[in-house]
């Protein structure tokens, strides 16, 4: 019933344009036609112009549908930034359109076809300048969804997370305790990698992508973290650190990562990062030289009669004449400690080898 009401609907539309054009046609060109032939020429192109749109009706309007979720799907994945910009373009085409279209109006029937052409092809370049020039905006602080602080810096705002650090899995700690704030951004090319990862044919890799799902899927459902997908498109022969740095430019935000190497990469590019290891080492307790400790010697280090131990937080503490004592509880005194880029370690010596020499 609606589709028959739709071609009807149709049909009439196409008899009234088809007696439109027809009329002014004849008006303009062949006035001097005879009255009852011009009548017939009017019902007969008005009574094809109805079947011709009463055929294409379900195929026009499927058309259209398509096309309306095509630009709603579109419309979805920009930020409100990118909507405002390209609004703007396409305004600024039209108002440009229409200044060219004064003199063309005023041609006899192909003037207003040639008006709507002109707003269409003008509208779709304002548009695409202003999509290729959104990045060079003045107006660059609008799209910032953070609070900046006097400095210059971001004093929060949204932190997006690497693959390294959500196959780590320790953001979710460090969510939980409060160090960190604000929305957490995945972009859709880290998740896409993430899954390419869980999917690998390597059972260690495979793991290792199935748990970054479940770390994401911990901050979303059972810590109620505000975790948003941005969809960013990268060209396949991009590089996933320099789009991720890119995506930060772009949204203001923080890399989260267990990448050294992608932490000195961002350092360079003025890129602010947050690097889970080094949290790590800034929040482990300080041992000082002359400090006594029991510690657990595990196995032999490099240097003839060291031993190796760990402490409960992971730091590794080399002793000086502890091989003997592996497998053992030993009392040890610090010596001295070395802080590195992969983290603290600590030099002692057995107490009772100490105490000798004082």
């Amino acid at each position: 019933m609606l589709n028959s009401v739709i071609k009807i609907s149709f049909a009439l539309v196409g008899a009234i344009t088809g007696y439109t054009l027809t009329r002014t046609i004849v008006i303009t060109q062949f006035a001097n036609v005879i009255p009852e032939f011009q009548i017939i020429i009017y019902l007969i192109v008005s009574l094809l112009a109805a079947f011709l749109f009463y055929t294409t009706g379900n195929k026009i309007i499927e058309i259209v549908l398509d096309t309306l979720n095509k630009i709603e799907a579109y419309i979805q994945k920009m930020t409100l930034y990118e909507l405002l910009i390209d609004s703007v373009g396409l305004i600024v085409g039209l108002i440009v359109a229409n200044l060219v279209i004064i003199p063309v109006t005023k041609l006899n029937i192909i003037g207003v076809p040639i008006s709507i052409l002109i707003n269409i092809l003008f509208g779709c370049i304002g548009l695409a300048i202003a999509a290729n020039k959104k990045d060079e905006s003045p107006f660059e602080h609008f799209k910032r969804k953070n609070t900046i602080s006097k400095n210059g810096k971001n004093a929060y705002g949204p932190k997006i997370l690497d693959t390294s650090a959500i196959i780590d899995g320790r953001i979710v700690d460090i969510y939980r305790s409060g160090f960190i704030e604000g929305e957490i951004i995945i972009p859709s090319f880290v998740l896409e990698e993430l899954r390419h990862i869980a999917d690998s044919a390597d059972s260690i890799k495979r793991n290792r992508g199935r748990r970054g799902l479940d770390v994401l899927s911990t901050l979303q459902k059972e810590l109620d973290c505000p975790v948003r997908i941005e969809t960013i498109e990268i060209s396949p022969n991009s590089e996933v650190d320099s789009a991720l740095l890119k995506a930060a430019e772009k949204l203001g935000g923080k890399v989260v990562t267990v990448d050294y190497n992608l932490n000195k990469v961002a350092s360079l590019q003025g890129v602010p990062v947050l690097n889970v290891n080094e949290l790590a080492n800034a929040v482990k307790p300080i041992a000082l030289p002359g400090e006594d400790m029991t510690v657990q010697v595990i196995k032999d280090g490099k240097e003839n009669g060291q031993g190796i131990g760990y402490l409960d937080d992971g730091t590794m503490i080399v002793i000086d004449g502890g091989r003997r004592h592996i497998g053992e509880n030993v009392s040890v005194t610090v010596t001295s400690v070395l802080q590195t880029a992969a983290g603290r370690m600590i030099f002692a010596k057995p107490k009772y080898m100490v105490e000798r020499i004082i």
